[in-house]
């Protein structure tokens, strides 16, 4: 049997807490009632959570005080991007307090966790030798091609939650986040994806709004998951205004696409992150910038 929760956790551990989905993550938890224990590297930790920890994610000994009253873990501390640090760093920092969160989360009983894995996880959206993707729209089963060391760290990740779940009984969620913003950020990288289309077809101009991917993450809280699961995450349509099968023609002619994408549609197939979470995108750039473009009329 799963060990689902048939009622929300109590109290979670949200790690990175400070970044950007951790602090709307904190933020959607307890406006649900659910006690958070925020653990960032410096801070600012989000107003909401009760009880903060300042400590290295990579440590073991960071979470002595960090999982008291626990139940369930979301993992968020992570460099990045691999421009951030040395591939031995990056490597180093996101693999190790993947591990070390896990360890120590199972080790005190915890029976729950999400982590925060990426699109990149498949290898190619920062790959230098410019692979082409294998099909679209991108699912979690296709082929993958690491070639830095952000984007390795982040598929050994999605492996050592199968570890975690069969050394310990856990029931371990990995979300592939693509880029993930609140409006401002998201305008901004608009811009950079408006001005080098062809760049961005291997993340498939995807983009998920910060309180959606906090909704992802605690319905990946609360669904019956049993084991593992790896759920690709996106919102509904891309940052671009062009037909999303016009973009493909136009910048991935050679590319089979494997179901048909109406309008505007992701790219990506989240069909999986519906059937399993119940999760359907909520918010979307375009629909947004309607908004703002009729209000100054």
């Amino acid at each position: 049997m799963s060990a689902s929760f048939a009622t929300p956790p109590t109290r979670v551990l949200v790690t990175g807490a400070a970044g950007n989905i951790g602090s709307a993550t904190t933020h959607y938890l307890v406006e649900r009632g659910i006690a958070v224990t925020a653990l960032s590297l410096a801070g600012p930790f989000p107003p909401e959570a009760d009880r903060t920890v300042i400590a290295d994610a990579t440590s073991p000994e960071a979470f002595a005080r960090a999982l008291d009253d626990v139940d369930a873990v979301v993992h968020l501390a992570a460099i990045p991007h691999p421009i951030l640090g040395t591939p031995y760093e990056v490597f180093r920092t996101n693999v190790l307090s993947t591990f070390a969160v896990l360890s120590e989360a199972g080790e005190r009983g915890v029976k729950r966790a999400v982590i925060a894995s990426s699109i990149n996880a498949l290898g190619f959206p920062l790959n230098r030798h410019l692979p082409l993707p294998a099909y679209f729209p991108f699912d979690e089963d296709m082929p993958t091609d690491p070639e830095d060391a952000y984007s390795l760290s982040k598929l050994v990740d999605e492996t050592s939650i199968r570890m975690a779940a069969r050394r310990w009984g856990m029931d371990i969620v990995a979300l592939r986040f693509p880029y993930v913003g609140n409006s401002e950020r998201l305008d901004a990288q608009a811009a950079k994806v408006r001005s080098d289309p062809a760049r961005y077809m291997r993340e498939g101009w995807s983009y998920l709004d910060s309180r959606d991917a906090a909704r992802a993450i605690y319905l990946a809280l609360t669904a019956p998951v049993s084991g593992t699961e790896v759920i690709a995450l996106a919102a509904a349509d891309t940052f671009l205004d062009e037909p999303t099968a016009e973009l493909l023609a136009r910048f991935a002619p050679a590319i089979p696409v494997r179901r048909v994408i109406e309008g505007g549609g992701s790219a990506i197939d989240t069909r999986r992150a519906e059937a399993i979470l119940g999760f359907v995108p909520e918010h979307s750039i375009r629909e947004q910038r309607a908004k703002t473009e009729g209000a100054a009329k």
